[in-house]
């Protein structure tokens, strides 16, 4: 399977956090990155992509966004 580049957000329009969620189970970011990724810095966004892309890893799967269609 082939990996694609990184969309703009690791949002795949399955938000738990809207229904009280602290993470979400789409994306698996906390309630305080969904709100703040838009103000948050590069190094500060690939932190977060690298820790959730490795939870997906760790899980035998490719994260959602990099899948190839």
């Amino acid at each position: 399977m082939l990996e694609k580049e990184r969309p703009d957000s690791p949002c795949i329009a399955v938000c738990s956090t809207a229904l009280g969620d602290e993470i979400c189970r789409g994306c698996g970011r906390s309630v305080v990155e969904v709100s703040t990724w838009v103000m948050m810095s590069d190094e500060d966004k690939n932190k977060i992509w690298a820790r959730l892309e490795e939870q997906w890893r760790q899980g035998g799967k490719v994260a959602p966004w990099l899948r190839e269609e």
